[in-house]
């Protein structure tokens, strides 16, 4: 079976509060992108009894322990007697560049190994599965537009508003220490509703929308501010960091241009 787990954006993204529990509560939007992996498993030949995983494209920097597909499958097997199983990952989406590359592979693997298995796991279940595997990785499960507060695990539906726009993501190939960043922030309510906000023209949403983290990270490093602002000279109807970092999107009405970015930076063009 071949799945093609997909990437998300966050549009808008406020740091609203520390938790006891050490994570924080976060307001914002996963929007997802036709930006994706592709992930390929198979029942092992007669005889083989461990899982094996092979990977291509981009590097992850995981040992096959260490991946988080394989964490998955052992995650679902000790509820299932699932058969030991060979994965390919052709990595498409950056690694820790805010894309939720890794969260996407996690989920959609839940899924699958649901459906091609007869696990008979209910959305909820799977949901819940994934939680214990990354915060923004339950929004994968339906993969649908949501706001998505608390750790990023409670999420209410909204419109797919941006169909038919296009998207361009840069990714620079800086690591954001995530730990690093949040202690570097102040949490704080957003100023405005990010729902009735979303709501309004795309046109509207510079410098009302906005990620928190731009604020320490653009300091840190200039670099990744220079792309957002080269988004806007290319007539960007809105451009923001999305995640922790480092990748940046800007949102366009037609074929956005690259002809201005660095010819080493990752990109990716798509219609939402």
């Amino acid at each position: 079976m071949t799945i093609f787990p997909n990437a998300k954006i966050n549009i808008g993204l406020s740091v609203t509060s520390k938790r006891e529990d050490g994570y924080h509560n976060i307001n914002t939007i996963f929007y997802p992108v036709v930006l994706r992996d592709a992930l390929e498993f198979v029942v092992q030949i007669p005889g083989e009894d461990s899982d094996e995983l092979t990977q291509t494209g981009l590097e992850t920097g995981c040992s096959m322990n260490d991946n988080i597909v394989i964490k998955t499958v052992n995650l679902v097997r000790k509820k299932f007697n699932i058969p030991a199983i060979k994965i390919h990952l052709h990595k498409v989406i950056p690694p820790g560049g805010g894309l939720g590359g890794g969260s996407s592979d996690a989920a959609f693997m839940i899924r699958y190994l649901n459906r091609y298995f007869s696990l008979g796991l209910s959305v909820k279940e799977m949901t819940g599965m994934a939680l214990s595997l990354g915060s923004d990785c339950p929004f994968f499960i339906e993969n649908h537009p949501v706001i998505a507060t608390g750790k990023g695990e409670i999420m209410t539906r909204v419109d797919p508003l941006l169909k038919g726009y296009h998207i361009l993501i840069v990714n620079p190939g800086i690591d954001i220490d995530t730990t690093e960043a949040y202690a570097a922030l102040t949490p704080s309510e957003p100023a405005v509703s990010l729902n009735d906000v979303f709501k309004k023209p795309v046109t509207g949403w510079k410098g009302i929308i906005n990620n928190d983290f731009e604020e320490v990270i653009f300091v840190k490093y200039p670099e990744i501010k220079n792309i957002k602002e080269l988004m806007y000279n290319n007539n960007a109807l809105y451009a923001s960091m999305t995640g922790s970092g480092s990748s940046v999107y800007g949102i366009f009405e037609g074929l956005p241009p690259v002809d201005d970015l660095p010819s080493e930076q990752w990109r990716w063009r798509g219609i939402l």
